[in-house]
């Protein structure tokens, strides 16, 4: 059975020490996806938000997420990215916004958590952005899909 790495042996919480691993290109593709009601996709789609244009607000917000991984989660180690792409698609037939963030760097750990943070503070976002017309809105299906690099290999989500 695998073991957890952020755990010592007597259970305390500790930062991995990744000092001996090799430096090598990780990347890693998380997605998920904002549900709502369709006068909130028409609106987001018109640019008629009273809080402004939605996608371009929230793709910058999941890029600044990404780079406050450790800020935010509290054993992640402070990572020099050399990229974050979001991208917010909307999606007429199921009245939602998909997310999908891709990050990239030359180190010796992964940026799993980084694409992760940065879908889900996009979410958020677009959550905070439209929930003045539409509470119900679902941030939903937040997952890893893709990471490449290390020891560990490539690893492609089904």
């Amino acid at each position: 059975m695998a073991k957890l790495t952020h755990l010592d042996a007597e259970g305390n919480a500790v930062m991995v020490d990744v000092s001996d691993k090799d430096v090598t290109e990780r990347t890693a593709t998380a997605k998920g996806s904002v549900l709502m009601q369709p006068e909130t996709l028409a609106m987001i789609r018109g640019g008629t938000a009273k809080k402004g244009d939605v996608l371009s607000v929230a793709q910058l917000a999941g890029i600044m997420g990404a780079k406050r991984t450790p800020d935010l989660v509290p054993l992640c180690h402070p990572l020099t990215l050399t990229s974050v792409e979001v991208t917010l698609t909307p999606d007429d037939a199921r009245n939602a916004i998909d997310i999908t963030a891709t990050c990239r760097l030359a180190g010796r750990t992964g940026v799993e958590m980084e694409a992760l943070t940065a879908v889900t503070v996009a979410a958020l976002t677009v959550y905070d952005m439209c929930k003045a017309v539409d509470r119900g809105m679902r941030i939903t299906h937040i997952r890893l899909v893709h990471k490449a690099g290390g020891k560990s290999g490539t690893f492609q989500a089904d």
